[in-house]
């Protein structure tokens, strides 16, 4: 059996389905997706003429659900563009396709019959080597897999994606009884390397892992609303970001899924597991009954724990369900003093648990009961649904977005500490657990040097956490006495082969002083010690951008030699990296903002998690890129144009309104795609799915460029000099007629043309890197000495975002 996958096809083209479809384009894989023909011709159909045998019309449920996946929010495809990749049709005419893909994902509606006849229609038509998969969240795959025949069985099981998918990291993989292992091992190995999952392997139980779980989860807390009385929104405050929840916490994400599909689940794990100790709590709450009753079901029918509603003056406001009047009151914002306190204890979200965990006001009480009952769920789940620790953990970070899953909660409140509180509240032990505690284990995991150990059940002992070669830890290396070199913004760590990291630490990863200096020195070791740089790091952020307030405070001070010199260092920081003699990569994962994308565009190479979100934002706070960042863009729209042609009279015109408008306007691109298309990340560049594999990915672009490299010559770059300014004079006279744009927008507007533009000079003149990064820095310290600018940097340091005109 070849095992391979290039094009891949989904039957059911509902959300999830073309979801599904979408992020398979992202990753670069052609995909069907197929869905029924609409049971008949409305009038509407008719009157555009179409017909019966119209494929408008009988492919109109799939090409709604890819329209749907292009218009999402958030948004599935990484650009609207990729959606190309995309091809619809339907189950009648379009089955014999399967014959050339590689990849059959069912998603269709969780129905027992209707997903096997489905299967054995599949069967019948696609290749010897395709695999097939089924999405379902909680039917047993054997069952669907009852009726296909024992060679496709070999290469069927259960590939669950939670959604969004684009999102979401967890894959949970199910084998069947009678599946290959080289099947189930490819998928893994493909989910994670091309999709970018985090794969956990399942056993073919009710819910598998996360929805088993995590909808317990959910149950628990609503019956602790219930139980103690707690409005919804005072549920969400305690059982939110301070207990590692996301931000929509329990009922916002209730609202997020769908009260429906909840409950729907609630009640089929209910009738699915009678031998479970706790499947009482699966049993829905009365006020949910009649939520889906009332069809307010969440966001999908803009109404559900949450709506959106007006006050007697008709301003809009957020309200929240009463659930016991099953009324709308206007949503509260709940102040508890022991919530308020935690954010002030020492040793951040650890320190903050381990407050409420013992608090003894009601915020205690709800999160001890919680907490324990959770822990105590999942303990006893092992090794009915899993085997391990590492799975249930897993699956709650990956799959519902936890900071940390419940055995890495308990061990930060304590064992001991969650045994007795169990005790205390009356909820029964796990043998397993109370064994482990009798033979001196007090934590489920333990930090050595060689890295994560967790307690197996099983065996009465630690097991080390395997990682695969494709994940480089940057602590586990300085704990290895890899640090090079260091200081307080940043450090330079020996990630092996001949390659150095220089990882960013400080807050939100600005760049500071530091920083700054941490690049130059790297620069110097790396080009006497090394092969080549990476420039990465672990944060959920790159870089945000430059260090705000150390520019603000300068500015108070008049210190202006200084702050030239800094900004100064820092254009020269980016250029150092740019020349040096041996290859740099930069791999930009999340926000990658300012400076933060000032630094990513000057590597040789820029190898991008798929999810990067970046962009030259600084007119937002009223200056232009002065990094090297208006300089770089320009090097960028100009570079590649065959030799003469600027000098042969070839309109720069184009190019440089694409540049005007992204800094212009402050573009953020979503994705690393979107990054490529603004021109931020050339098109040659990589993109890594995995975030965890990104660092490996980076140090391979170097070692693969060191064999044979060259470091690159400064660019002579081609400008349109009056001409341009004569060009963006006229559009901003327009936008500022129409009010557009403020009179100080129009004001950094023309600093930005300014420097766009080259000078005074005729169009196709050719100036340096160095004379356009004079030009940044004037017009920025310019427009730092205006007071509406200060104003402006003040309200984002305040407030954390860019004032809005």
């Amino acid at each position: 059996m070849t095992l391979k996958i290039k094009k891949a096809a989904v039957l059911g083209a509902g959300v999830m389905g073309a979801a599904i479809a979408a992020h398979l384009a992202n990753a670069g894989i052609e995909c069907l997706l197929l869905d029924i023909v609409p049971p008949e011709l409305t009038d509407a159909d008719r009157a555009a003429g179409l017909d019966e045998n119209s494929p408008a019309w009988r492919n109109r449920f799939a090409a709604n659900g890819l329209q749907a996946a292009t218009k999402s929010k958030p948004a599935s495809f990484f650009s609207r563009s990729l959606a190309k990749r995309v091809s619809v049709g339907n189950f009648e005419d379009d089955l014999k396709r399967l014959a050339g893909v590689d990849w059959v994902i069912e998603a269709v509606v969780e129905n027992l019959k209707i997903k096997q006849n489905l299967l054995g229609k599949v069967a019948a038509v696609i290749g010897a080597d395709c695999i097939v998969s089924t999405n379902t969240s909680g039917l047993p795959v054997g069952d669907i897999a009852a009726g296909l025949p024992v060679k496709v069985k070999k290469r069927f099981l259960g590939v669950h994606f939670f959604n969004p998918p684009r999102y979401l990291k967890l894959v949970e993989v199910i084998p069947g009884a009678e599946t290959d292992p080289a099947v189930v091992d490819f998928m893994a190995e493909f989910c994670e390397a091309r999709l970018g999952k985090g794969v956990v392997r399942c056993k073919d139980v009710p819910n598998f892992v996360g929805n088993r779980i995590g909808v317990f989860d959910i149950a628990n807390a609503l019956k602790i609303m219930a139980d103690h009385e707690l409005s919804v929104a005072a549920l969400d405050a305690i059982i939110g970001k301070a207990l590692g929840r996301p931000g929509s916490a329990i009922c916002g994400t209730m609202d997020l899924v769908g009260l429906d599909v909840g409950m729907h689940v609630m009640k089929n794990l209910y009738d699915a597991v009678p031998d479970d100790e706790m499947r009482d709590y699966f049993i829905p709450q009365e006020f949910m009954q009649r939520l889906v009753e009332n069809r307010w079901l969440g966001n999908k029918s803009r109404q559900g724990f949450y709506r959106k509603g007006k006050d007697d003056s008709g301003k809009l406001i957020k309200e929240m369900l009463d659930y016991r009047t099953l009324t709308y009151v206007p949503r509260e914002k709940p102040r508890f003093k022991t919530l308020d306190e935690a954010r002030k204890v020492p040793g951040g979200f650890k320190g903050g648990l381990g407050f409420l965990f013992a608090a003894e006001d009601e915020v205690g009480q709800v999160v001890r009961a919680y907490l324990c009952r959770n822990f105590a769920y999942a303990a006893g789940r092992i090794p009915e649904i899993c085997d391990d620790i590492l799975a249930i953990d897993n699956c709650m970070k990956w799959g519902y977005n936890h900071k940390l899953g419940p055995f890495e909660l308990w061990d930060i409140v304590g064992l001991e500490n969650g045994v007795a509180a169990m005790g205390q509240l009356g909820i029964p032990v796990p043998e397993k657990v109370t064994t482990m505690l009798a033979g001196g284990r007090t934590a489920f995991y333990e930090q050595r040097a060689d890295g994560r150990w967790y307690y197996d059940f099983a065996a009465g002992d630690y097991r080390r956490e395997e990682l695969k070669p494709q994940i480089i830890l940057l602590p586990a290396l300085k704990a290895r006495q890899k640090l090079v070199t260091g200081n307080a913004g940043a450090s330079l760590i020996d990630i092996g082969d001949g390659v150095a990291c220089l990882e960013f630490h400080t807050k939100m990863n600005a760049i500071d002083i530091a920083v700054g200096e941490m690049i130059y020195e790297s620069c110097d070791i790396v080009e006497r010690d090394f092969e080549g740089l990476v420039v990465a790091n672990h944060a959920d952020n790159f870089s945000v951008g430059a260090n705000l307030f150390e520019v603000f405070v300068t500015i108070q001070k008049g210190d202006w030699d200084i702050l030239d010199d800094m900004v100064k260092k820092f254009q020269y920081a980016n250029m150092r990296l740019k020349f040096l003699d041996k290859p740099v990569v930069v791999a930009p994962a999340g926000m990658t903002l300012g400076g933060g994308c000032e630094v990513a565009m000057h590597g040789d190479r820029c190898q991008a998690a798929g999810e990067t979100y970046m962009g030259l934002v600084e007119v937002g706070v009223g200056v232009i890129p002065a990094g090297g960042g208006t300089k770089e863009f320009m090097v960028r729209v100009t570079e590649g144009l065959p030799e003469g042609t600027v000098e042969n009279g070839l309109n720069l015109q184009t190019l440089y309104q694409k540049a005007f408008e992204t800094i212009g306007t402050a573009k953020v691109a979503t994705s690393a795609v979107e990054a490529m298309e603004h021109g931020f990340i050339r098109r040659t560049d990589g993109i890594s799915m995995n975030r965890d594999r990104q660092l490996h990915d980076a140090k391979e672009v170097v070692l693969g460029l060191s064999r044979f490299y060259t470091a690159p010559t400064p660019a002579r770059v081609p400008v349109m000099g009056d001409n341009f300014r004569g060009m963006a004079e006229a559009i901003l006279f327009n936008m500022r007629s129409g009010n557009y744009i403020t009179e100080y927008d129009l004001h950094v507007a023309r600093k930005l043309v300014w420097v766009l533009s080259g000078g005074d000079c005729a169009e196709g003149t050719f100036v340096s890197e160095d004379e356009l990064l004079d030009r940044e820095r004037e017009a920025f310290l310019s427009l730092c000495g205006e007071s509406r600018t200060q104003d402006r940097m003040m309200y984002m340091l305040k407030n954390g975002k860019p004032l809005r005109n």
